[in-house]
């Protein structure tokens, strides 16, 4: 990395050499000298210093001047005011003005010099390893996160990816549970304007009706049965960042009109408090649900879902993406054997017809857990099908391929949920959405079948 530079503007030469002698053996600072400020104006035109050491008194020029056109340049660059003269007054009104120190000449003035200018480098240093971070996390979240695929429907993920990243519009995502929705919001943060600001992320789903509002907006002292102190919310949080609210269709009607209010005004109040705080946030949404049947229905106000709709980008179920399969398989192997130090691991071509005939209910998160799982499993550097452990029975290819009755088709996926959900009938009734009575006769029937085949 290239020294960072200084430019000294001292009209004593004697003075001028052996701070230059000091800076660049002490600091490993580049300096380059001025003798006026006519010369000093002309080199700040053309190329911006890390640090200035300004000397207030010129034969040519007011050091005052000279600080105010260094500073309209360059807002962040910070300037050491050097002078004979200890104006305390004059001191002030430069620290006020944005100077970074003040120093008079005298005999400490080489030792405080040096010392200012190595608490600027540590500074520097600071900045350059920020942006450096700034820079890895867009590219991990852009460039090498899980949303890869080469399939035409990710392909359209992708795209809108970079369009929502380009405009500061509120984002809603859409999908089933597993396919990535908080990795697609992150990626569009960490890309955009707002990439120095924060990535708050909120599950409204896991906080209970009562506290939500505390949670988003925040709360004053004493507003409530343990609120023993203040506390900001999500909202003041993210602040220049994003704020992404995910399953945001689970949120409670009433706590709709506030958020809606609060998006339409760009202001909250905190529970139990007064004040009206304005909010500088870009909202990402995600969901499981579909908003459009939910606003219909009524349990979901139409406002907030206008307000909320944005750039919708929904994303494909696994299912829906055989093309992807084995390309984030093969992400998944490399990435838990690099973090474990483990060396590159071969999936042969029969696991790999393994992993294409599998319908991956979890989608992309199920199959990460089925890939690490393989590695560990693994053996002779080279994952088997038998390394593979699936949750579920059901596969991608045999369900709708072979031909049934439509008894077989609803008794066979009524086996799959008893399975899931631990023979629990009364649970099977609820997500098909069917009576007790309906599941108990079914699995009957098959009882009845079984034995009239033995």
């Amino acid at each position: 990395m290239q020294a960072p530079k200084v430019f000294l503007v001292e009209d004593d030469l004697i003075t001028a050499k052996a701070l230059t002698e000091s800076l660049v053996k002490e600091t490993g600072f580049e300096v380059s000298h001025f003798g006026t400020g006519r010369e000093f104006l002309e080199a700040i035109t053309h190329q911006q210093p890390d640090l200035v050491s300004l000397d207030y008194l010129l034969p040519d020029s007011s050091g005052a001047e000279l600080f105010k056109k260094t500073k309209k340049l360059y807002p962040d660059v910070p300037v050491i005011m050097v002078s004979g003269q200890q104006d305390i007054s004059t001191a002030v009104d430069l620290l006020r003005q944005g100077a970074y120190d003040y120093i008079v000449k005298d005999k400490n003035m080489r030792s405080r010099l040096v010392n200012l200018v190595l608490k600027i480098r540590e500074n520097i240093q600071l900045q350059h390893k920020i942006i450096e971070l700034e820079k890895e996390v867009g590219k991990k979240y852009l460039d090498h996160n899980p949303i890869k695929g080469n399939s035409v429907v990710i392909q359209r993920v992708f795209e809108l990816i970079e369009k929502a990243a380009r405009i500061n519009i509120v984002v809603s995502i859409s999908g089933e549970t597993g396919t990535g929705k908080e990795l697609v919001a992150k990626a569009i943060h960490y890309n955009s304007l707002r990439k120095k600001g924060k990535f708050v992320a909120i599950n409204v789903s896991a906080i209970p009706s009562e506290l939500i509002e505390s949670e988003l907006f925040g709360h004053e002292k004493g507003s409530f049965t343990g609120a023993v102190s203040r506390r900001i919310g999500k909202f003041e949080e993210a602040a220049g960042g994003t704020l992404f609210l995910d399953e945001i269709g689970d949120m409670d009607i009433n706590m709709q009109t506030k958020l809606l209010r609060a998006l339409q005004e760009e202001e909250i109040t905190r529970v139990g408090g007064n004040e009206i705080i304005k909010t500088d946030v870009r909202i990402i949404v995600a969901t499981n649900k579909n908003l459009t049947e939910e606003a219909h229905k009524g349990t979901f106000r139409k406002d907030l879902f206008y307000r909320l709709m944005g750039l919708p980008i929904e994303l494909p179920p696994l299912r829906d993406r055989a093309d992807d399969i084995l390309v984030l398989a093969r992400f998944f192997a490399d990435e838990f054997c690099k973090k474990n130090g483990i060396a590159t691991l071969d999936i042969n071509n029969k696991a790999q017809e393994k992993l294409l005939q599998y319908s991956y209910p979890g989608n992309v998160r199920e199959l990460k857990a089925v890939v690490e799982l393989a590695c560990v499993m693994a053996t002779d550097g080279t994952i088997r099908p038998e390394n593979f452990t699936f949750t579920s029975n059901i596969k991608r290819d045999d369900f709708l391929l072979r031909e049934k009755t439509l008894d077989d088709y609803n008794l066979e996926i009524v086996n799959h949920y008893m399975e899931k959900y631990n023979q629990n009938i009364k649970k099977v009734a609820e997500k098909l959405g069917i009576g007790k009575t309906t599941v108990y006769r079914m699995l009957k029937r098959q009882t009845v079948e079984d034995d009239s085949q033995e």
